[in-house]
């Protein structure tokens, strides 16, 4: 996990840096590019404190980065978000409190000729995975995730309706999801929704290894909200949902995602996110009061992220 947070942080500084370069007035090019990143640190020490409690450090980066294009009627929006965050608590190993990579890239075509038109034909691509492997508690040996166990690709078509520069939905009738689990383990458990292994009569010799991958065919809808709602406060909205036209249609897959970052000064930023995702296909173990496994199925999950820590922007003004 160390390893991963250097790395993710050498990364803010190259790509900090190469757009600081590049960047160009808006009214000389065609590309609008740039760069938000956040970096927060927390620390409590106790000693011989009567009250209770444990010493804890806690780190969080998080980092957008944007480079779109448009011209004439066409256009092409490019998106990477990273996010990364670890906590120790008393003499407990880090553990994960965030761990994210985003990529997006979408290419429309404008509808009509006319200037002030909002109707686009397009095309997109989502990536999603993790960094680093993820564990449910603080000293297990195995991990239940890990780069590309889960990944997630979606390459949607459909219409982009931008209802002005802060609102936009888009909805692709015809879209393919996939799911990747890169991992013996894990595919053969059947995790994130793949096919299990098929086992012998002794529940450990695999008779059928476990499918790394599958595939869905169905509807994918996203609606995007990002606006300076007050001065120096952003607020981001992201809503995704995705319906399988060939396994239970109505189990609707949902990622619904908020950002809202206050702007203290020009270093200095209050970032709050939250992340609700339900997927039907994702079985969530379950638990009794004394902490036995009582079986799996689906459930909300949800995220929550608070930090007040340096922020760097550089670039244009950031939209997608």
């Amino acid at each position: 996990m160390k390893k991963s947070l250097i790395l993710m942080l050498l990364f803010f500084a190259v790509l900090g840096s190469t757009i600081a370069q590049d960047a160009t007035p808006a009214d000389t090019t065609y590309w609008r590019k740039g760069f938000l990143g956040t970096a927060s640190f927390t620390q409590v020490s106790l000693t011989n404190w009567a009250a209770g409690g444990q010493n804890s450090i806690s780190l969080g980066g998080y980092m957008t980065t944007f480079a779109n294009y448009a011209k004439d009627r066409n256009s092409w929006e490019n998106y990477l978000e990273l996010g990364y965050g670890l906590i120790k608590q008393g003499d407990a190993d880090f553990q994960k409190t965030n761990d994210k990579i985003n990529i997006v890239s979408k290419f429309g075509r404008k509808m009509s000729q006319a200037k002030d038109g909002r109707l686009y034909f397009s095309s997109l691509i989502d990536f999603r995975t993790q960094f680093a492997p993820g564990f449910s508690a603080p000293g297990d040996e195995e991990y239940i995730s890990k780069f590309m166990a889960p990944g997630y690709a979606l390459v949607a078509t459909g219409v982009d309706i931008k209802v002005n520069p802060s609102f936009s939905v888009n909805f692709a009738p015809v879209t393919g999801k996939f799911t990747f689990v890169n991992d013996d383990r894990l595919a053969n458990a059947g995790a994130f929704g793949v096919e299990g292994a098929v086992f012998d009569t002794d529940g450990v010799t695999v008779l059928t290894p476990g499918k790394k991958a599958r595939a869905e065919l169905g509807s994918f809808l996203k609606v995007n909200y990002k606006k300076e709602v007050v001065s120096n406060v952003n607020v981001e909205s992201r809503l995704e949902m995705f319906s399988n036209y060939l396994n239970n249609p109505q189990n609707i897959d949902v990622n619904w995602e908020n950002i809202i970052i206050l702007k203290v000064n020009e270093w200095l930023s209050t970032s709050f996110i939250t992340q609700l995702i339900y997927d039907d296909d994702i079985k969530i173990a379950q638990f009794d009061e004394a902490g036995v496994q009582t079986g799996a199925g689906p459930r909300v999950q949800f995220k929550q992220l608070f930090g007040i820590g340096l922020t760097v922007k550089m670039g244009d003004k950031l939209k997608k």
